[in-house]
């Protein structure tokens, strides 16, 4: 079976192949004979309930330079001339991304959408695992100034997140004694009307911040992400160092709890973030660290997210 693979995301001749998910989706795709088309969100358009981008066929050269090359851009109806279409541009989690869902949401049933854009967009990374208090730490979402001093003499160290940031940007720990509490929280008060995230401080993420992959709802890998000496932000984008893992009984029964949800919302693709035992995001954006999880675990979430696809085009 040859499917026709429309791939929304960040431009492909930008990505760095050696650590890129998204590309190895696409070469993973191309490997089995599908043909993959590549495309920005802002090349969306919607007229007379069509959904169209113009779009450039692509292959990949894994190991070379250039990595990448195109063929001339084309119309792409992406209900009638795609049979599925990888939502994969990174956040923000911003009006432009929600309303690059509802378009999405539009070519379905006819075009599968990995993941679900309706899914997408009412799972934020860190607003989904508030379905499931008893996985996270202390956590609280609010834009009080006395809520979150409250919190702090409740739980100590506290970290403080933008609610729709990612990769670890803007993340601030602040100690039971620290005396910039409030300038942070005005901070982060004056980045917008929305609230931001509190949790309690886990020591342990000096031991690593583990990401998980799951495939339709069942894990596929993990790495653990340590953080570099002197830091406690584990992201591989900001120079966390992965290392293989195994899952525990701990992190399985995650999985096992939340794999339900995430086939309800049709997210196929995810990645969750636990640190001691303690699930602190899950990642359906574009979640990342599956070449990582390969190289180190020997684990292939991307030839096992192909098999779901597949299997239900079959």
């Amino acid at each position: 079976m040859s499917l026709r693979i429309a791939v929304q995301m960040d431009p492909l001749e930008t990505v760095k192949p050696a650590g890129d998910t998204t590309f190895m989706m696409i070469e993973e795709a191309q490997g089995r004979g599908h043909r993959v088309f590549v495309y920005g969100v802002g090349d969306l358009v919607y007229e007379a309930g069509d959904v169209r981008t113009k779009a450039r066929p692509a292959k990949v050269f894994p190991g070379q330079t250039p990595h990448a090359a195109f063929e001339p851009s084309v119309v792409l109806d992406l209900r009638t001339d795609v049979d599925v279409v990888l939502m994969r541009q990174d956040p923000p989690f911003d009006m432009g991304y929600i309303t690059a869902a509802h378009l999405l949401e539009l070519i379905q049933p006819d075009t599968l959408v990995v993941n679900d854009p309706a899914g997408v967009r009412s799972a934020p990374e860190k607003i989904l695992p508030l379905m499931f208090p008893d996985l996270q730490p202390p956590t609280l979402v609010t834009r009080s100034m006395d809520v979150v001093r409250d919190f702090r003499e409740r739980h100590g160290d506290i970290v403080v997140k933008p609610l729709y940031g990612f990769g670890g940007a803007g993340v601030l720990k602040l100690a039971r004694d620290d005396s910039n509490l409030e300038s942070i929280v005005e901070l982060f008060r004056g980045l917008g009307p929305e609230p931001f995230i509190v949790q309690a401080f886990l020591p342990s993420v000096s031991e690593g911040d583990k990401r998980i992959l799951l495939v339709d709802g069942e894990p596929a890998g993990a790495i653990n992400r340590r953080p570099p000496e002197g830091a406690f932000r584990s992201n591989l984008v900001v120079g966390g160092k992965a290392e293989a893992s195994e899952l525990s009984a701990r992190e399985l029964e995650i999985c096992r709890r939340i794999g339900p949800e995430l086939k309800r919302r049709g997210l196929i693709f995810v990645g969750i973030d636990v640190i001691g035992g303690m699930m602190t995001e899950i990642n359906v954006t574009s979640p990342t660290g599956a070449r990582a999880v390969k190289n180190l675990s020997g684990f292939d979430a991307v030839a096992r997210m192909w098999d779901v696809v597949e299997k239900k085009l079959a």
